[in-house]
């Protein structure tokens, strides 16, 4: 049987892959959990610097497989993270410390919409379709889209898509400040490549460290942030990288960081 999400880990970077082009990539609950597993190797594993999420196919995801998930919203109310995952959407549970880079294309309705929403850097093509349908299939988005997408884009903007179910664009993303860059498709795996590349080569105590900062004054504030910056300065600079950034400095030279 083919893998629904194929998880390949080279050079510090672990890349994530929808796999059921036949189903729009549509996020089923077996994929869900395939999906939090590879996130929880991503954190865990000293050698990963960073993820990449792709899919493959015409679509990133046409969202969730609703058939699939209604018993468990009933029952539950909310899919149950396990010991060894990561909630996917950062809600619940242990939130992930390394980047994230995402690439979409085609169709990235709801869950895939939200999924983007809990990434770093966030690539897409001009023609990208974007839509939070739940409200137009009796439901509404309960996987951090209501909090998140007036964050990015603006309250009267966000309530006029939340609140109707109706599309836009990756251009009109890009546009708003969603998106990190537009691609062409045929680059958009390519570049998303590339640029976790360059996430991979920097030093990572420092990758780690700013991304912290920034998801705490998301999360928290910007008092909260600025309230460790230093603290959490101190304990870089200790660091055989922090050294070795000198180092290469003083010896014109890139830097080889090893994450001690």
């Amino acid at each position: 049987m083919t893998a629904k999400v194929l998880v390949e880990a080279s050079e510090h970077i672990l890349t994530i892959t929808f796999n059921r082009a036949d189903k729009l990539n549509a996020l089923d609950p077996e994929s869900y959990h395939l999906l939090a597993q590879a996130l929880y190797r991503l954190q865990h594993d000293d050698e990963l610097r960073v993820g990449v999420i792709l899919a493959d196919g015409k679509h990133f995801t046409a969202g969730l497989e609703l058939d699939k998930w209604a018993p468990i919203f009933a029952q539950s109310g909310a899919p149950q993270i396990a010991s060894g995952e990561i909630d996917p959407y950062g809600i619940s549970g242990e939130i992930l410390s390394k980047p994230l880079i995402i690439a979409v294309h085609g169709l990235c309705y709801t869950s895939g919409l939200e999924l983007l929403l809990n990434t770093d850097i966030r690539l897409g093509t001009a023609d990208t379709r974007f839509a939070q349908l739940e409200v137009q299939r009796g439901i509404y988005p309960c996987g951090g889209g209501t909090v998140r997408l007036p964050e990015e884009i603006g309250w009267a903007r966000a309530q006029r898509y939340l609140l109707t179910g109706d599309e836009f664009s990756g251009q009109q993303a890009y546009d708003w400040g969603m998106l990190t860059e537009l691609c062409e498709f045929e680059q958009l795996h390519s570049r998303a490549r590339e640029l976790a590349q360059k996430v991979a080569a920097a030093a990572p105590l420092g990758v780690r460290a700013a991304l912290k900062s920034s998801k705490t004054a998301r999360l928290h504030g910007d008092t909260a942030a600025l309230s460790t910056v230093f603290d959490d300065m101190g304990k870089v600079l200790k660091s055989e990288d922090a050294a070795e950034g000198v180092r290469s400095f003083m010896e014109r030279r890139a830097a080889r960081f090893s994450g001690r």
